[in-house]
């Protein structure tokens, strides 16, 4: 998993066992959409590092049942994590804002005239443009 995966994947896993601290491994894997044997393997790497404490759920008519709770060096974690995931997806945010006012402030000149637009432009400007007509093409479809 890439660095940006891991901090996406810690960040909703933390979560989750935080609001649910006796969630089962099955549960954990579904809602994260990953194996149950990846799941295991996650949480014992939590144990390891110290961030997650397992014990007995004693109140369980299973006995095999599980709580999860963070220990402080999880909570302080699981706030890294938070904030390198909020950082990233507000980078991602102001990426998409500056590709949206491209495509705007390019939508005039396609609409007025693609054909002469493609023969002035060039490289990027090109693929943007034809981009953005095709944006524009699908949009009048619906």
């Amino acid at each position: 998993m890439s660095n940006e995966t891991d901090t996406a994947f810690n960040y909703r896993l933390l979560k989750l066992i935080e609001r649910r601290p006796e969630i089962s491994q099955r549960d954990l894997a579904a809602d994260l959409g990953l194996s149950l044997g990846k799941i295991n393997y996650c949480l014992k790497a939590f144990v390891v590092r110290g961030l997650v404490k397992v014990d007995n759920f004693c109140r369980s008519d299973n006995k095999r049942a599980y709580v999860y709770l963070l220990t402080p060096k999880g909570i302080e974690e699981k706030a890294r994590v938070t904030l390198r995931f909020f950082r990233r997806a507000e980078t991602e945010y102001e990426t998409l804002k500056q590709e949206k006012a491209s495509i705007l402030d390019l939508t005039p000149l396609i609409l007025s005239d693609p054909i002469m637009l493609r023969s002035q432009k060039s490289g990027r400007d090109n693929e943007a443009a034809h981009e953005a007509q095709c944006l524009l093409v699908q949009s009048h479809k619906k």
